[in-house]
């Protein structure tokens, strides 16, 4: 069995100092360490969101929210690859319950990569569907032992998008992380060729958008009603806010430090050095407040949020992670050169938050216009 959510939040705040001892050390390897990946599945991590039928925590989303703040904190990079895991069981808990029996039957979690670009193509043949495709960002492929892939098939209705659920020794797997931020996730690309993959390991994009997967009616916890693309951009944001909160205080300890060149004064009185990191330290806490007012929001309306709903907790998520990243750029700006040495955690939090917000969650002026539309009393569009 997993651990209870109490003691989860005790083993991430155990696991913290890890993170960060092997952040550097990640980063020149384009992928996640091991240990970290390994102390993660000893505690039970991966099984935050797995039903206690499987042996998982059953957590929701306060218990993910805190959790994630506090992986987001220790290294973005690595908190991205750990909250992905993590909100990927909860689509392996989407599926039809045949799949998940099987999935589940000797483990309560499993690693998989999500590529949420349909980039590949699905066709109906003898006993499932035959998928072929290439897709980008694949996170979580180095450790993995699923994917899941999107990809596009042809309906009555015209094409529809389809997640899939492969072994990871039905994929392969191809070198071509070579980034200026987030470089220890290792998403690398993920190319399928003509495999096989069960109906029962299929579901419907548009069933899980709206909360309506086999899993909302096989799961009586609401969490497994929950409309997706909310819950997934939560995952995903929480490295970010995190990662603000980390700065401010790691600008806050090496100013103490300091002193300016000229004067020899101390730069913690220096009144610009004030009023930059109280102004950061205000949007990485807005940020922060933003995402807890939608997670409230989200556990009381579940699948009974309305679109227009579900538009605003999109560009609440995606307003709060660009705060966030103004929070981390005006850091390192009042830090100065040193900020930039490789030694100094400062210029990755920066190139990790850079990164981040140009994930297609994060388009702000997307999901600004979907929630504007919703204001003007027009249909929200987009993938919310």
């Amino acid at each position: 069995m997993a651990n209870s959510g109490t003691t989860i939040l005790d083993d991430v705040r155990n696991l913290v100092p890890l993170i960060r001892e092997t952040a550097r050390e990640s980063e020149l390897a384009r992928q996640p360490n091991d240990s970290v990946i390994e102390a993660a599945r000893n505690c039970g991590l991966f099984s935050l969101l797995v039903p206690k039928r499987y042996g998982g925590i059953e957590g929701d989303l306060d218990l993910l929210l805190e959790v994630g703040l506090l992986l987001g904190e220790a290294d973005a990079s690595t908190a991205w690859v750990l909250n992905f895991y993590i909100v990927h069981n909860w689509m392996f808990c989407q599926f039809p319950e045949s799949f998940q029996k099987v999935l589940y039957a000797h483990r309560n979690h499993v690693l998989a990569p999500g590529m949420f670009s349909p980039s590949g193509k699905a066709i109906a043949v003898d006993g499932g569907y035959k998928l072929n495709g290439r897709w980008q960002w694949g996170t979580g492929i180095v450790h993995a032992d699923w994917v899941l892939a999107g990809a596009l098939q042809d309906t009555e209705q015209g094409p529809a998008m389809f997640w899939y659920a492969l072994p990871r020794g039905d994929v392969e797997m191809i070198d071509t992380w070579q980034m200026s931020g987030m470089c220890a996730t290792g998403s690398n690309d993920v190319a399928i060729h003509d495999k096989i993959v069960a109906c029962t390991q299929r579901v419907s994009s548009a069933e899980m958008r709206d909360g309506r997967a086999p899993g909302s009616v096989l799961h009586a916890n609401p969490l497994y009603s929950m409309p997706a693309m909310p819950l997934l951009s939560l995952g995903a944001a929480l490295p970010c806010i995190g990662q603000a909160k980390a700065a401010v205080k790691e600008f806050s300890d090496q100013i103490r430090t300091r002193y300016d060149f000229a004067s020899l004064n101390k730069q913690v009185d220096r009144q610009s050095r004030q009023i930059r990191i109280a102004h950061a330290a205000l949007q990485a806490e807005c940020a922060e407040l933003l995402v807890r007012q939608v997670v409230r929001e989200m556990m009381a309306l579940r699948a009974k949020a309305a679109p227009a709903i579900r538009a605003r907790w999109g560009a609440q998520i995606a307003h709060g992670v660009h705060l966030a990243r103004s929070a981390i750029s005006e850091i390192c700006e009042a830090a100065g050169a040193s900020s930039q040495f490789l030694s100094n955690p400062l210029q990755r939090s920066l190139r990790d938050a850079n990164t981040m917000s140009c994930h297609t969650v994060f388009d702000v002026e997307l999901r600004y216009r979907s929630m504007g539309r919703a204001l003007f009393g027009l249909e929200p569009d987009g993938m919310y």
